[in-house]
């Protein structure tokens, strides 16, 4: 029987579960243009109906993640993600190897949605660990490094069906083998906890417990923080995901970006991500969570109106690879505020899916910005939403690091109780 009653170390299994399963769920996000490509060749669809089969297979992903979460911050975690993973093992695969289009579609679609119960699953767990922010940097490098292999050995192979498809059935397999290990949900109230230094004195019956009104306040201002947080993520990255779907066309058009200048972008921006991480992982919570958020968006936002007025390919890419640099730290910020405010992985679950919602649209969202604005005034939009959007992810930020120390400051007290009962036994 597993003591659910803290937050767990980061250990090799329970951490490698965690990243593989994530690793799943979200490989079809960074797979896409691939994806477009194989629906092609394998299918003979043209680019705009294989566009649209694939963000309908992307859609499915962010519903499912958002409709499961709230499963997997209870018991039921590790038998959303077997669900999941075996869907999408069986739907990418028959996408792989079906003779006909009907049948492809279908199994993406099927494993689109188990891919969302993968996304869930891992968002939630993320939640489990100690030190969060540390956790989010271990994810983020697990993750980047994971996805830059496969994006280079992927076209090596070949991109058909079977390779692009089999390859998304492939990670699925791998993250249900490692489900055993995936860490589970605490079985206390972590709002009841994180008020347990302040909690007034209360009068415990024999058939349940009451809860003090000071924690009560704390589960409310936690659930509001949640929810201004996944809005405020929601709208945070599909102002990131607009530009970098516009970027080669802007790139192109404004800066004379070449397609090897693209490449170099690309690449470099990943490197940028993988850096990022490392640097995140150093620094754990030193920093805490408010002003870095903060000075990212800031500094994001400053950049995205920059890219617009980049007239040549050098000062381009180096905006755009510095841009993403910062857009990868802030992520993992965000990630890690939404474990700190709920130890059951209530908020960080859903905020994995909130991000495909807006990955899936904002090749749309953008095109319909530039023709509003033109590209400087498109980037001068994205630039002004990160410097507001810092605000309310600042103040939340806050509440999660208030959180995280007051249940830390709990649970110790729970273990001297313990501690002293066992020795007047």
């Amino acid at each position: 029987m597993n003591d659910l009653t803290a937050r767990v170390p980061l250990r090799f299994p329970t951490a490698a579960a965690t990243f593989a399963i994530g690793i799943a769920g979200y490989l079809g996000v960074n797979l896409s243009p691939y994806m477009i490509t194989a629906l092609q060749t394998g299918f003979a669809v043209d680019v705009l109906t294989a566009s649209w089969i694939v963000t309908a297979t992307l859609l499915a992903t962010a519903i499912t993640g958002l409709a499961t979460a709230p499963l997997c911050a209870g018991a039921r975690r590790r038998m959303v993600a077997r669900i999941g993973l075996a869907a999408g093992l069986a739907g990418f695969a028959a996408a792989a190897l079906a003779p006909s289009a009907g049948v492809a579609i279908t199994g993406l679609l099927v494993g689109g949605v188990g891919a969302g119960c993968a996304v869930a699953a891992a968002g939630a767990a993320l939640a489990a660990f100690r030190n969060p922010d540390r956790v989010a940097g271990f994810n983020g490098l697990a993750n980047r490094g994971v996805i830059t292999i496969v994006l280079a050995v992927i076209p090596v192979i070949g991109l058909a069906p079977i390779d692009v498809f089999g390859a998304l059935a492939l990670f699925c397999l791998i993250g249900l083998v490692a489900v055993g290990w995936l860490p589970v949900a605490p079985v206390v109230d972590p709002q009841a906890g994180a008020a347990v230094p302040e909690a007034m004195p209360v009068t415990v019956p024999e058939t349940g417990a009451v809860r003090s009104p000071r924690a009560r306040t704390a589960s409310r201002t936690v659930t509001i923080a949640g929810f201004a947080l996944l809005v405020t993520f929601a709208l945070w990255a599909a102002s990131e995901d607009s530009l970098w779907a516009m970027a080669g066309v802007m790139g192109g058009e404004q800066a004379g970006l070449t397609p090897e200048g693209l490449g170099l972008a690309l690449s470099g921006a990943t490197a940028g991500g993988l850096v990022g991480s490392v640097l995140l992982m150093i620094v754990g919570n030193r920093l805490g969570r408010a002003v870095p958020l903060v000075v990212l968006l800031v500094a994001g936002g400053a950049l995205k109106i920059a890219l617009g007025f980049a007239g040549d390919q050098t000062a381009f890419i180096t905006l755009f690879i510095v841009w993403n640099t910062i857009y990868a730290i802030a992520f993992m910020y965000f990630v890690s505020t939404s474990a700190a405010l709920d130890a059951d992985g209530r908020w960080s679950g859903p905020l994995l899916a909130v991000y495909l919602v807006g990955s899936a649209l904002t090749p749309v969202i953008g095109a319909a910005l530039v023709e509003a604005f033109g590209y400087q005034g498109f980037t001068v939009v994205l630039g002004v939403a990160s410097f507001v959007l810092a605000i309310p992810a600042a103040i939340v930020a806050t509440i999660s690091t208030r959180v995280e120390s007051d249940a830390a400051a709990g649970a110790a007290v729970e273990t001297a109780a313990a501690e002293t009962e066992e020795l007047h036994a």
